[in-house]
């Protein structure tokens, strides 16, 4: 907003001063008025997105280094598992919620620009909702939901889920709205957690009939194992692990931990 006012100030400043100066004709001084309001705005929003993106790239870092470290976790894991499966899953929850928290507090970065780029502000509310999805602090990602922008599958699933989480009537409606937005080879994760609703519901045939609206838009091996399953009426077999941490990044279900059996002795 503030870049606006600033390339209109100087716009009408370089207006006048010609026009009334008669250092040119007013047609002359509209014009130059004009390219001096759009050369501002360019220059200035230039400067903006480099800087903002500098300040995006630090929590991004931040981010990558902390799953970084859970993946090294898990990866050991892997080879020598742990014997507490619960004292494991507290242990990776206290690895997230301490990058997340510093990632959180990064986002303060952006408050002296959101004055001066629209939507702005709608954008850092949607990281912000994220990250506290992440941690697993619902009450504040209800709080930032309605200030969202809405722009990739993943953010779209987590509203999705909790409008499912707190019975919200209009799920459905927010559902057929963002399909429609979705492109060609997107929304795997949206569609698949639509028909997990169903499932849930005991609809089995509109679960069925989701995941078919689904084949048309994309190619999906884990959409497609669990048509068959539907197809051949096993819903307790449905699921959705085969999409990996975007589907456990909804806190709907928990990975299974491989635990160490106790060896028997000689």
């Amino acid at each position: 907003m503030l870049t606006l006012i600033l390339s209109g100030i100087l716009g009408l400043s370089i207006m006048l001063g010609l026009g009334l100066t008669d250092i040119s004709a007013w047609g002359w001084a509209v014009l130059w008025g004009a390219l001096a309001f759009f050369a501002c705005n360019t220059a200035v929003g230039l400067l903006l997105k480099k800087r903002i993106k500098g300040l995006m790239d630090q929590i991004q870092a931040t981010l990558m280094s902390g799953q970084k470290q859970m993946q090294e976790k898990a990866n050991a894991w892997r080879f020598r598992p742990p014997g507490n499966p619960k004292q494991a899953q507290m242990e990776m929850q206290k690895m997230q919620h301490t990058f997340v928290a510093k990632a959180l507090e990064q986002t303060d970065v952006f408050r002296p620009y959101l004055k001066w780029v629209p939507l702005l502000d709608r954008q850092i509310a949607t990281m912000r909702m994220q990250l506290n999805y992440q941690d697993r602090n619902f009450a504040e990602v209800d709080r930032l939901l309605p200030k969202c922008i809405f722009m990739e599958p993943v953010s779209r699933s987590m509203c999705l889920a909790r409008m499912y989480a707190n019975k919200d009537p209009k799920m459905d409606s927010f559902f057929e709205k963002s399909a429609r937005k979705l492109r060609y080879g997107q929304g795997a994760i949206f569609y698949g957690l639509y028909a997990w609703i169903a499932v849930k519901r005991g609809d089995i045939d509109f679960a069925l009939k989701t995941l078919l609206r689904a084949t048309k838009k994309m190619e999906n091996e884990t959409l497609k194992r669990n048509i068959e399953i539907l197809q051949n009426n096993k819903p307790k077999q449905f699921s959705l692990a085969g999409l990996g941490d975007e589907w456990y990044a909804l806190g709907l279900e928990e990975p299974r931990i491989r635990t160490q059996r106790a060896q028997r002795p000689f």
